[in-house]
């Protein structure tokens, strides 16, 4: 195995680490955002507050996206990750 393939494999686990976990980031953000917001309008600082919705919603996300995570994942190994550990 050449440095450059290990390189390319390298970068294509990390664009997939990404992808993967770019759902679960956006959502985050986007509770975190709104409850934010909420807090500061209404001058609750209850620290469940924030805590709470964000998980449950992570839980959700990652609930509906899992197919998603799954399929990208097998589909790096075996057209990666496999074929390189075989020697093809």
């Amino acid at each position: 195995m050449t440095d450059s393939q290990i390189y390319d494999t390298l970068r294509q686990a990390l664009w997939i680490s990404v992808q993967i976990s770019a759902p679960l980031l956006a959502v985050a953000l986007i509770a975190g955002v709104v409850i934010g917001l909420f807090q500061a309008l209404t001058s609750v600082q209850e620290m469940t507050l924030t805590f709470v919705p964000k998980v449950g919603a992570m839980l959700v996300v990652f609930w509906v996206s899992m197919s998603f995570m799954t399929t990208t994942l097998v589909a790096f190994f075996t057209d990666a990750i496999i074929p390189q550990i075989a020697g093809r």
